[in-house]
């Protein structure tokens, strides 16, 4: 596939061919990246919302008056969901919200997304990050260059300091690399800066079948 190759400070491209780009037709693959990015946000998930129940809440189980006579509603108890302090009727309880995804599925969801991202102008690569001052300022008017507005994913095999500290006082710039790129990160962001070295390691990891 040929992909335009900008150069550092991105005044400048090249188109450039790559072998190993995963290719779809029609709507396959499409349940295998909903699949795992329901997992991964489950997963993500504490699950240790608590609530008490009547029988878990402080309080007397006295008949806080008698049944009749008084001109109150009828009551049995402090701890009663109906009263101020009492116990939470079907609350949250803890509870484990993972979910388990097979290593084929995880696969082939990371690549129908590098393909829906490749298919829609939204990845673009880079031959190196180079900021050189390690300045907010140099890195931004590269980003401009090749993504002038929208939140940016910045993809590499692995950042240097100066790259780090260029951009992130930038808020619409996030960071990952490539051995940790997934499906979730392909299909949260749509306009994606990657290396050339990080572009043939994450073609790699697809070609070896090895996702997340």
């Amino acid at each position: 596939m040929k992909l335009k190759v900008y150069t550092s400070d991105g005044s400048s491209s090249q188109e450039r061919d790559f072998d190993g780009f995963p290719t779809f037709e029609g709507d396959t693959g499409l349940q295998a990246v909903k699949d795992v990015v329901t997992a991964m946000r489950a997963n993500a998930r504490q699950g240790n919302a608590s609530t008490k129940t009547r029988g878990e809440v402080s309080g007397s189980g006295k008949k806080p008056w008698r049944q009749k006579g008084t001109g109150n509603a009828r009551a049995g108890s402090r701890r009663s969901p109906i009263w101020v302090g009492g116990g939470i009727v079907f609350g949250p309880r803890p509870r484990d919200y993972s979910k388990k995804v097979n290593r084929k599925v995880k696969s082939l969801a990371l690549r129908r997304a590098l393909f829906d991202v490749v298919s829609g102008g939204g990845l673009q690569v880079i031959e190196e990050f180079k900021v050189s001052p390690a300045k907010t300022k140099v890195l931004a008017a590269t980003l401009e260059r090749i993504f002038p507005e929208g939140k940016v994913l910045l993809v590499d095999d692995a950042f240097t300091d100066e790259t780090v500290m260029g951009g992130r006082n930038i808020a619409r710039v996030s960071f990952q690399e490539a051995e940790t790129l997934n499906t979730y990160d392909l299909a949260l962001f749509e306009r994606i800066l990657i290396s050339e070295k990080a572009l043939t390691r994450l073609l790699e990891r697809l070609n070896g079948g090895k996702a997340s």
